[in-house]
């Protein structure tokens, strides 16, 4: 055997380990670069959703989920739409002016919402996280007040918001309903998540 027999030979196990090193440092590399890549579930967590509202009728309330938190749609009737002005002394930012949230611009009005009636809100308390419950109906109701016009009690300390979730004075919320970034898409399609402005 020659000397020039001997070093192709090695020349060509050299190659094969290479290449077989290679093949399994990009197979380990693979995954291990694709942890980086958020999950499918996690790029949906963040998406906006579309939400059809046709069928809410006045006084009634849908929740879809965005980002892991629960969204309440409001179809407000005329009465609701008017205890707003009557609960306006009574809570403690009429106009969304603090800025624990950022609360869009086209939601720093006395309903706070695109349209009067439709109210989008994020249905977690300002104070520890709490989910409040709807209480809708008017009048003197356990833990609420005798004049209550209708709107939120949060049943772990007592915290309460009008029919725009607009947090009551001297209760432990420190701050009203967060509104989400939105937009219609349509006079029934909701965007929630996104707006013309971001």
């Amino acid at each position: 055997m020659s000397d020039q027999q001997v070093d192709k030979g090695r020349r060509t196990w050299v190659a094969i380990a290479c290449g077989a090193g290679a093949v399994g440092g990009v197979a380990t590399a693979v995954p291990f670069v694709s942890t980086f890549q958020p999950s499918e579930k996690a790029r949906a967590a963040g998406a906006a959703v579309e939400v059809d509202i046709s069928a809410l009728q006045p006084g009634e309330m849908t929740t879809v989920e965005w980002r892991g938190k629960p969204v309440w749609i409001i179809k407000r009737t005329p009465q609701q739409l008017e205890s707003l002005k009557q609960t306006e002394a009574q809570v403690a930012d009429p106009v969304s002016a603090r800025t624990q949230y950022p609360t869009p611009e086209y939601a720093k009005n006395q309903h706070r919402s695109i349209k009067p009636e439709i109210f989008v809100g994020v249905g977690i308390c300002s104070h520890l996280g709490c989910s409040p419950s709807a209480k809708f109906a008017p009048g003197a109701q356990p833990s609420l007040p005798d004049d209550w016009q209708g709107g939120f009690l949060c049943p772990c300390h007592g915290s309460t918001f009008d029919m725009a979730g607009r947090v009551f004075k001297n209760k432990p919320a420190p701050d009203n309903l967060e509104v989400p970034p939105h937009m219609y898409l349509s006079d029934t399609k909701l965007l929630i998540g996104e707006d013309k402005k971001a």
